[in-house]
């Protein structure tokens, strides 16, 4: 069952089961035989000794650190060549969109870049254009499609690989095609529209704002397929060594730390873009002036697509100068958007909340009601017996789960109403905030049905109805 802000209903589905393909990814490093720039990784093994360290300002290789004054170690020259420089250099054609930059909530950190128009565009109008050769994939890590196929489609991660692939190019510093880039991502540090980083990076005293929701649980868990991919690094590189040739550089966990890797993993999940009608090689791209320099919104239809030799974004609204540029994100939920992209969109028509509804194996009828709903596909379409006192049973059970579960939460709606009205709140807080209380006006909005569908039942009902095989839910 997923619960919807639309309309106000409670719409009765299968609930989608993500995969976690978070089974992990080899070295991405089997482009050595290319010529193309960047794409020919030349590291030197450096053993335990050249370990990076863990650094909050970092995002890809914690080794350089800021403070309160921004005193990032980059040079003036680097400072001058930002990321659009850098991409006409390298082929980029004439766009119609600029880099401008907004502070961060963290006087720590350093102010985040986003893509505005740099001239008034129209419906239909191409944004820009980036080649191909400015285009991170698979394709171009493992340098042969037919590998990246065949690891894709044995569900390895995607992710896991294009950030080991960054890792990598970031240890080659200056020297790496990929620099201003990385650059870029290390600047963004996995940061959402709000400047808040993903809920997968958050202390435990930070997640306690999630008490109450099922997205806590859902970090934890992500957080542990992280772990179990990182454990496997190593296997998964001597395994790379003997399909291709053993490669002159540390495996991974000697390399990287668990919280760099982390670090780098939630960097790519915020910008990672899924292209449409490629092979499965090129379907995960990292482009170059897409996400997370451009906005997110649920009611934009603005992709971006894969043309020929090209990944370009057409807008689907018009924009004034200096506007900031958004695109689709896809049919996720909120909590979908805050731990991939550290923020709520407030209309978000596909917001949803999941209940889980199993039948009660000791029931007697259960062989029966388990064909029955096979044959319908869901376990909530049905046809058994129904009587003014089995409606009512269920009723009261759907109504007493949703006062349970309003009743997890640590704040009411008018609380929740009062700290998000506060200027000050601190925003890793605030986008919490946001996202429990839409939570809880979804189940506000179902428990109202519930109840106003039992005031309907006829006067004789009986309260409470025996149920002992009701389904369970949760």
């Amino acid at each position: 069952m997923e619960v919807s802000p639309l309309h106000n209903r409670c719409i009765w589905s299968s609930p989608v089961r993500s995969s976690s393909s978070h089974r992990l990814l080899l070295v991405s490093l089997s482009a050595r035989k290319s010529k193309s720039p960047g794409l020919v990784p030349s590291f030197r093994s450096t053993r335990r000794r050249n370990l990076c360290s863990a650094s909050s300002s970092e995002t890809l290789i914690g080794s350089r650190k800021e403070d309160g004054k921004h005193s990032q170690v980059v040079s003036k020259k680097e400072e001058e060549e930002d990321l659009k420089s850098w991409m006409h250099k390298n082929g980029l054609p004439p766009c119609k969109v600029v880099l401008k930059e907004k502070p961060s909530h963290n006087e720590k950190h350093r102010p985040i870049h986003y893509v505005a128009a740099s001239e008034d565009l129209q419906v239909g109008d191409v944004a820009f254009s980036v080649p191909d050769s400015l285009v991170v994939t698979l394709k171009r890590v493992l340098g042969n499609e037919t590998i990246a196929e065949l690891l894709t489609t044995n569900k390895l991660s995607e992710l896991a690989c294009l950030a080991l692939y960054l890792m990598y190019e970031k240890k080659q510093g200056k020297n790496s095609f990929w620099s201003p880039y990385i650059r870029e991502l290390d600047r963004q540090r996995g940061r959402g529209q709000l400047a808040v980083e993903s809920p997968l990076l958050w202390s435990e005293a930070e997640l306690a704002y999630l008490t109450g929701s099922p997205t806590k649980a859902e970090v934890h868990e992500r957080g542990e397929g992280i772990k179990r991919e990182y454990n496997e690094l190593d296997t998964v590189w001597f395994m790379a060594g003997s399909l291709f040739q053993q490669y002159p550089y540390d495996s991974p966990t000697e390399a990287f730390p668990f919280e760099i890797f982390k670090q780098a993993f939630v960097a790519v999940q915020s910008c990672v873009v899924h292209l449409q009608k490629v092979s499965l090689a090129q379907r995960f791209a990292l482009v170059p002036l897409g996400p997370p320099l451009l906005a997110y919104r649920s009611n934009c239809k603005a992709m971006l697509t894969a043309t020929d030799g090209a990944v370009q974004l057409v807008v689907d609204r018009p924009y004034k100068a200096g506007e900031s540029i958004c695109v689709w994100c896809g049919p996720q939920p909120n909590s979908k958007l805050l731990i991939n992209y550290g923020f709520v969109d407030e209309d978000n028509s596909y917001d949803r909340l999941v209940v889980e509804a199993s039948l009660n194996t000791e029931d007697p009828q259960y062989q029966d009601k388990r064909m029955v709903a096979q044959r319908n596909g869901k376990l909530s379409v049905q046809a058994f017996q129904v009587s003014p006192c089995m409606e009512r049973a269920v009723l009261d059970q759907l109504a007493d789960y949703f006062r349970t579960r309003l009743a997890g939460y640590p704040t009411t709606l008018s609380e929740d109403e009062s700290l998000l009205a506060d200027a000050n709140l601190n925003p890793k807080k605030r986008v919490a905030t946001q996202l429990i209380r839409l939570e809880k006006k979804m189940l506000h909005a179902c428990l109202k049905v519930a109840v106003d569908l039992i005031n309907q039942l006829p006067d004789h009902t009986v309260s409470p109805c025996p149920a002992p095989y009701a389904p369970s839910l949760k």
